[in-house]
């Protein structure tokens, strides 16, 4: 959402690289706005429901990348931006403490730690590096469709994993 969005916009669209980083900094309150949102929510639903539901939403967002993207409308990619970081902020409210349920109390803090940084490391850190080249070399669209597949990737991750099953 911010990497491969900042570099499409200004390399490919155009886009002067002032009014993209507004954009940015306009879309990242909506990050910060749906953390605490999120995280009552899941005190409400479970952490799990909300995950599945965001997750499932951010599978849905990637099928649109292109509509937003392609047409170099500033509007378009604020909207864009505003929504997937929004989606963003919707997964990050309850994974903190969804990933620290997931082990004893013992390892509870390792446990946490380096699912969430291998994920990062793993999975993150190359997604601007795959986005850009599966843009410049297909198209826009097939971002979308790599960010609707990490999304299914997860989804099903959290659709199988059950409270019961991770006792260590």
């Amino acid at each position: 959402m911010t990497v491969f969005t900042l570099s499409w916009a200004t390399s490919d669209l155009g886009i002067v690289k002032r009014d993209a980083l507004l954009v940015q900094l306009f879309s990242v309150l909506f990050f910060a706005a749906f953390i605490p949102v999120s995280a009552v929510v899941a005190d409400k639903i479970g952490r799990r429901k909300m995950l599945i539901v965001a997750t499932g939403a951010i599978a849905v967002f990637g099928f649109f990348f292109s509509y937003f993207l392609s047409t170099g409308n500033i509007a378009l990619i604020t909207t864009f931006a505003c929504i997937g970081m929004g989606l963003m902020g919707f997964t990050y409210g309850p994974l903190g403490t969804f990933l620290s349920e997931l082990f004893p109390t013992n390892v509870r803090y390792s446990g946490a730690s380096l699912t969430f940084n291998m994920a990062g490391i793993l999975g993150a850190a190359f997604a601007p590096m795959i986005a850009i080249y599966l843009a410049s070399t297909y198209s826009v669209s097939y971002v979308g469709l790599y960010l609707t597949a990490a999304a299914c990737i997860s989804l099903f991750s959290f659709l199988v994993i059950s409270k019961e099953e991770h006792k260590f």
